[in-house]
């Protein structure tokens, strides 16, 4: 689909993107604080990859789907901006319940559907960035998203330290044994998921079909069997470029779902030689991974933006290895750091990393598929994250005890050696465009 694409100022792309802000808001949240939620309600460290399926499996079966139907859309509102607000809806009533969980099995059932808005807000969220603007913007447009990523995560992970700095009690909790602080921070996030979405759906709006355009698209079939076939010859067509990204993504995603499911457990054993999600020293080490994580996140900030012109001069896949490598390094030496502030040194190379995988990858991505078909592509992009986050789940139970001895702080070793190998596998990314899209940014 070709529409006349003009050249946003750096504002307007901020504005456009200010709604990943809440997406992003509450990934954080879930990210630092689920693992320490399904331990507070019983969960055992071995079940814990298990009670983590929902973003996996509502990211496998509603991103493609969501993605392929909003190709389609015509609405008064766009193609897009449905999407957002109905995720966004859900995402904030999903958030304002889960830390009033009454029990371990509520709290996993919650986060299916808290999963399933966020995944539902997501991708069509990507889709209006390509859609939006013009190629030569894509870099920063995406790393905008990246940044926002950054800013968000690292106030979501300090907000539960935050709240403790500004007066409220550490050791408060609820019947359920969950912290006040954390209680606290879910319901801001719930505020935050909806109103960042309709600023950015207000101050930018998408861009407006023509006439020729929509007729075009209530032409093409409709329904289950329709969205179904659209995705299964998405997958068939799929670009050369995106079939080599699954590599990478299968061990980056691997290994840092190893790191956020056991970085609180593992830092509870090194850092405070505690394995009781009831004592002081676990609590503790939930607030530290608060701190440690708002800080790589508040690196990933500043690096997307700093990211711009090294993706331009050095190529995408370039700037993604280096960065991989970094992160590879210091998840290796994280178990054998005893000293707070050290913990800080190796996060430096995670915020970095996190700034290039909320961002290159969709670089590459974007310039090597149909413009018109941008919301399917994104979605099945997205089952190159969920994918392997599911193998993970399912494999690593298996042998957490037997290979890894049962220690958590391997697990965190296993995600260095694994972002290690993604760094590698992005090397033989193949980045020439396909036939009808513009060269990309390699």
């Amino acid at each position: 689909m070709t529409v006349t694409k003009p050249q946003l100022s750096f504002w307007q792309i901020v504005n456009m993107n200010v709604g990943f802000f809440g997406i992003q808001f509450s990934f954080g949240l879930q990210q630092s604080n689920m693992s320490p939620i399904y331990k507070y309600l019983g969960a055992d460290e071995a079940s814990l990859p298990l009670l983590w399926l929902a973003g996996p499996m509502t990211g496998l079966l509603v991103q493609p789907i969501i993605g392929a139907m909003s190709d389609r859309t015509v609405s008064r509102w766009g193609r897009r901006t449905p999407y957002f607000l109905i995720g966004a809806v859900l995402c904030s009533l999903g958030l304002l319940f889960m830390p009033f969980s009454p029990t371990l099995w509520f709290a996993a059932g919650l986060l299916w559907i808290l999963d399933a808005a966020n995944n539902v807000t997501m991708e069509p969220y990507r889709a209006y960035v390509s859609d939006r603007l013009d190629r030569s913007q894509h870099s920063l447009g995406f790393l905008t998203q990246s940044a926002f990523t950054g800013l968000a995560q690292t106030l979501a992970y300090l907000a539960p330290s935050l709240l403790v700095w500004m007066g409220m009690n550490k050791d408060a909790v609820g019947d359920n044994h969950i912290p006040q602080a954390t209680m606290t921070a879910f319901v801001i996030g719930a505020l935050f998921s909806f109103t960042t979405v309709w600023w950015s759906v207000r101050n930018v709006p998408e861009l407006p079909l023509s006439e020729d355009e929509k007729a075009a698209m209530r032409s093409r079939p409709r329904g289950a069997a329709a969205t179904l076939n659209d995705i299964l010859v998405a997958v068939k067509e799929m670009p050369p470029t995106m079939r080599r990204l699954w590599w990478m993504k299968l061990f980056q995603w691997y290994g840092m779902m190893c790191y956020w499911i056991y970085i609180v457990p593992s830092l509870a054993k090194t850092m405070f030689d505690t394995a009781d999600a009831t004592s002081a020293g676990f609590r503790e080490a939930g607030l530290l991974n608060g701190q440690i994580g708002g800080f790589y996140n508040f690196v990933a900030f500043v690096a997307a933006f700093a990211m711009v012109p090294f993706t331009r001069r050095f190529g995408a896949k370039v700037v993604h290895a280096v960065c991989l490598s970094l992160a590879a390094a210091g998840m290796w030496a994280l178990p054998s750091i005893h000293d707070k502030a050290l913990l800080f040194v190796p996060m430096i190379g995670i915020g970095l990393a996190w700034a290039s995988i909320m961002g290159n990858p969709y670089i590459l991505l974007a310039g090597s598929i149909p413009p018109d078909r941008a919301g399917v592509y994104m979605g099945i992009f997205n089952m190159f994250i969920v994918i392997p986050m599911l193998i993970q789940m399912l494999t690593l139970p298996l042998y957490y005890q037997s290979l890894l001895g049962g220690h958590p702080e391997n697990v965190i070793r296993l995600a260095g050696a694994l972002l290690l190998c993604a760094a590698v596998a992005v090397l033989f990314v193949d980045t020439r465009p396909a036939a009808n899209t513009a060269p990309a940014a390699t």
